[in-house]
């Protein structure tokens, strides 16, 4: 079983991490008096937060740490203790840990990297998983900062929080460089835990996630992440937190191959495949950003009590030249904004001073007469009011200076009460100095954002979510099973061609016809069955990309030009070829699939022909999925235009197109065990339908 499968102790029903993260008993092994030592940080961090259960302090060279009753060792403590903080020397830590384990602890907290010099193989951090794996004891860290849980009032860490006001975020961080930036760097961001898993010892961010979905104050978790290192249990937690209604939001780094290796060195974390994990995300709505502002940014908007209904973005600013900045950043990033309906266009005509336009976004900053502030509130509230509009976002003067307006963090926390929609307030510099401010706003449900940038895509990203939730059943057509047996039975060695396309065929893609012959009277016998023209191809075993060395001749007309290109490539490459028909004209499109190591069969959608690769336009989707999801990942490459039809050319049939597309996803879910790579390149999507041309499978 991998690790992290069993969430919940099976005879009591508690979550494997609670007594880590909400324990009754604390012992901190390596407290000390010392001033700056870590031993004396983590105990003053842990009385700081209130924590109300026992704490033992563990040292032989103490009697008493900060008043606390201290023992020489673990296995002198008056009874075993929920959570064990070890703050030992590397070459310790083996040890102090099993003897932890043997006195009945729980749980622990490693903060130390676990490496020391002269160590052999199998190293330190890998004998630690071991001990824990064995023991089922759960580990934080090493290589970490520890915890902080709002919940249990539990501090286990050597940096107190600086701002402490709980919230609705539960954040995980492979970084202890991170979790010291979300949880002191600024006032707006409010958590009911923090953590610090580092190495992830005897706990997987799986876990972690698991743990915070059952919380009942939880609202969205967020993950800074460097890889999965329990894949099977990640799938099931993202599965859990999407059914739950617990929106998941990760920073994944390592995505680049030197950043990986980066990553490989800092904490042992493999990447694994950043295709295979983007398309993991997307199938349960996990929103994922490319850098910390705009994660964070989303943390802050899917926080709140308010979720984003039907509809798109409304604006207000109080500037122009602001409004033409944010269209101008939200056109570059593709962000839409709510078509007003003619009722609020009129309203806001009526309302505006002479010469603002009654549009969205809506610069609302007249005259500065006696009714400035009176026009600029009714304007903001009709713009909201409208029912395409689902969050409003303001562009108000406020810092921690100075505020034009300061009656506008209670009206806007007001309008929020009378509309029923999120409301958010924005400054589109991003190093604004409104901490101050932010706080405020926030203490009144209204998150304060800064950079126009970030405000935009963590709207984007919470709309997202909330079209996610919203999709219906989408599952694939399934196979007869004898099918799936005759191949899997024939998948021991090698297919050619048209061996492949015939397998595609009886998974429901429709093929072309062809029939592979060995001699000029075989080929001449199958086009005339077939029927003219003709496409010839080498089917020599060993040439996997024809193209490349001449193996395909196209339009083949009549028996004569089938001939001398038969001719040809007998002479050239072999005797062996496919002959079949030309496909009518079309789009040429890509299949392929890739079985990832982590998550299973991974197929891809994309440009096809001999541009597959130079176009780099391409989808990813896990295998399998339906039709609609078909569609969205057709929706999302640059040939959609061709698809649909340009410059007279009728548009595809995208029914067939998606539908062969499913077909072959439910194909790759049943073989993909057995089949290391699979293209079908190109098919050729056109107005009467959908065709494979060539297949290609590596077993």
């Amino acid at each position: 079983m991998a690790a992290g499968c069993v969430m919940s102790d099976t005879m009591t029903g508690e979550h494997r991490l609670a007594p880590m993260l909400a324990p009754r008993s604390v012992a901190l092994v390596g407290a000390s008096e010392r001033e700056g030592s870590v031993g004396r940080l983590m105990v003053e961090v842990l009385q700081a937060g209130g924590f109300e259960g026992e704490i033992h302090a563990v040292n032989p060279r103490y009697e008493r740490v900060l008043e606390l009753p201290c023992v020489p060792s673990v296995a002198e403590l008056p009874g075993p203790p929920d959570l064990t903080v070890l703050s030992v020397a590397a070459h310790r830590m083996e040890q102090t840990m099993a003897d932890a384990i043997a006195a009945g602890a729980r749980s622990a907290v490693v903060f130390d990297p676990c490496f020391y010099e002269g160590d052999e193989a199998p190293l330190l951090l890998d004998r630690l998983k071991g001990l824990a794996r064995e023991s089922r004891f759960p580990v934080c860290g090493g290589n970490g900062m520890g915890f902080i849980n709002y919940d249990s009032r539990t501090w286990v860490s050597f940096q107190e929080p600086v701002f402490t006001m709980p919230g609705g975020i539960a954040m995980f961080c492979h970084s202890g460089s991170v979790f010291a930036l979300v949880l002191n760097g600024a006032r707006r961001y409010r958590f009911n835990m923090v953590v610090s898993q580092g190495q992830e010892i005897g706990a997987t961010a799986a876990d972690y996630i698991d743990y915070a979905v059952e919380q009942p104050t939880t609202r969205v978790i967020g993950l800074f992440l460097e890889s999965v290192r329990d894949p099977e249990a990640f799938v099931a937690a993202l599965e859990k937190a999407s059914a739950r209604g617990v929106p998941v939001v990760i920073n994944k780094v390592a995505r680049t191959e030197k950043s990986a290796a980066l990553a490989a060195t800092h904490s042992g974390a493999i990447a694994g495949s950043d295709s295979a994990f983007r398309a993991l995300c997307d199938r349960y709505g996990v929103v994922l950003c490319d850098e910390i502002d705009t994660m964070m940014a989303t943390l802050q908007i899917m926080a709140q009590e308010r979720r984003p209904g039907p509809g798109e973005l409304g604006v207000v600013t109080d500037s122009g030249g602001l409004r033409e900045h944010l269209i101008d950043v939200a056109d570059d990033m593709g962000v839409p904004f709510a078509t007003l309906t003619e009722e609020t266009t009129a309203a806001l005509r009526e309302t505006l001073a002479f010469g603002l336009e009654p549009v969205n976004p809506m610069d609302a900053a007249g005259p500065l007469t006696a009714d400035f502030i009176e026009r600029l509130n009714k304007a903001s509230l009709t713009l909201a009011s409208d029912s395409n509009v689902c969050v409003m976002a303001h562009e108000l003067f406020i810092d921690d200076h100075h505020c034009f307006y300061p009656e506008a963090i209670d009206y806007v926390a007001e309008m929020a009460r009378e509309t029923g929609k999120l409301h958010l307030v924005f400054s589109s510099l991003g190093v604004s100095e409104n901490g101050v401010s932010a706080e405020k706003l926030e203490n009144s449900g209204v998150p304060l954002l800064s950079g126009a940038r970030p405000m935009l895509a963590g709207v984007t990203n919470a709309l997202a979510w909330r079209d996610h939730q919203a999709r219906g059943d989408d599952a694939p057509e399934r196979v007869e099973e004898t099918v799936v047996a005759t191949w899997r039975a024939r998948l021991n060695s090698a297919l050619d061609e048209h061996e492949a396309l015939a397998m595609m065929a009886s998974f429901g893609v429709p093929v072309v016809r062809s029939a592979v012959c060995e001699t000029a009277d075989a080929v001449a016998a199958g086009a005339a069955e077939i029927g003219y023209p003709v496409v010839l191809k080498t089917a020599m075993p060993g040439v996997q990309h024809k193209s490349d060395v001449g193996g395909v001749v196209v339009g083949l007309a009549d028996a004569a030009a089938l001939a001398d290109a038969y001719d040809d490539l007998a002479a050239r490459l072999g005797p062996r070829v496919v002959v079949s028909a030309m496909a009518s004209k079309g789009v040429e499109i890509a299949l392929g699939m890739v079985h990832d190591p982590h998550f299973g069969p991974m197929v891809m959608v994309g440009a096809g022909g001999v541009l597959v690769e130079v176009l780099n336009d391409r989808a990813f989707a896990l295998a399998p999925f339906g039709v609609d999801e078909a569609r969205r990942l057709l929706s999302r490459l640059k040939i959609m235009r061709l698809l649909e039809g340009v410059r007279g050319e009728p548009a595809a049939d995208l029914d067939s197109l998606a539908e062969s597309i499913s077909r072959f996803s439910v194909l790759a879910a049943e073989l993909g065990d057995v089949i290391a790579e699979m293209d079908i390149n190109p098919v050729i999507a056109g107005p009467q339908g959908t065709l494979a041309v060539d297949a290609l499978v590596v077993t």
